[in-house]
């Protein structure tokens, strides 16, 4: 299994009722949940770990994880509130206001922590979970406690605007970036980072992954740096393409038995340039419809 540790949300998107009035209509999301359900979909053993409320939209977020095939045994429940993002729309552009404030995502607390069997060969780390306490604390104890034994990848997916301490920010994602093997960047990523591709495979990483749309993807291993194209896609948006991205990279290397440290270190260009292509040829599906919504293996 591919355990996908962060936060899942409910994205409230601007809609128009029957009644002509202006409301919200609820849709699952969350970076490290579209993992998941990008992994699921693919056919990979999928599994995803965060706190979930027991209200109705906690109850979405299960019953979308579940329809993907994604395993949720291992997240803890309680009756705190899902957290909520409003988006509205300014001149054209997304606007946020999230509603995080003591929900059951925000409060995961390291007693919540899951011993993980040794099915679980893979551990996803990412966005704005890594950015809020204390689960965010919690998420880099369990980085720590499960990078001897399983593969760890991380994509920071780093929002500046989310940052109220950037020291301790700062400090955690260096923690948990030290203790990757795979590391998924962009450019924007690697410049407040503030280190290279190349530093970060010194600093331990087996793969490093730099996403430039379009453009395709820079891969850096201790063997060198290579590309693998994009693919091509008429884009309706992009929401979700990077998510997509991940899960279809992990799902390849477990495919091509390559989901092991000693496969990772000793993995050539040739070796992992098929899972780096499934993740762009996953992501090229997504931004051709609107909207976080991965493809099935089928489609591919």
């Amino acid at each position: 299994m591919i355990l996908c540790c962060g936060e899942a949300l409910i994205d409230m998107l601007p809609r128009v009722s029957t009644q002509d009035e202006q409301a919200f209509a609820p849709y699952a999301g969350g970076a490290v949940f579209n993992t998941a359900i990008a992994l699921g979909r693919l056919g990979a053993p999928a599994g995803y770990f965060g706190g979930l409320s027991s209200d109705l939209f906690g109850q979405l977020l299960q019953d979308t994880l579940a329809a993907s095939k994604v395993d949720v045994q291992y997240c803890p429940r309680s009756n705190r509130p899902t957290t909520l993002a409003f988006v509205t729309l300014v001149d054209g552009h997304a606007k946020y206001a999230f509603y995080d404030e003591g929900t059951a995502g925000r409060m995961l607390a390291q007693d919540d922590l899951p011993e993980l069997p040794d099915s679980v060969e893979a551990c996803f780390f990412g966005g704005i979970s890594l950015v809020s306490e204390p689960a965010a604390d919690s998420y880099a104890v369990l980085c720590a406690r499960e990078s001897a034994s399983r593969v760890i990848m991380i994509d920071p997916n780093i929002r500046p605007g989310f940052i109220q301490d950037e020291e301790r920010y700062r400090n955690r994602l260096g923690a948990m970036l030290a203790k990757a093997d795979i590391i998924k960047v962009s450019d924007e990523d690697l410049e407040w980072i503030g280190d290279s591709p190349e530093g970060l495979v010194a600093g331990g990483a087996k793969l490093v992954l730099i996403t430039k749309g379009a453009e395709g993807i820079d891969a850096y291993t201790r063997w060198g740096r290579f590309s693998v194209p994009a693919h091509k896609a008429t884009v309706v948006d992009t929401v979700g393409a990077g998510d997509t991205f991940n899960a279809g990279l992990l799902a390849g290397l477990a495919r091509d038995g390559l989901l092991t440290k000693d496969a990772l270190t000793d993995a050539s260009e040739q070796d992992l340039t098929p899972a780096i292509d499934l993740g762009a040829r996953a992501a090229a599906i997504t931004v051709s419809r609107a909207g976080a919504n991965p493809p099935w293996a089928n489609e591919l």
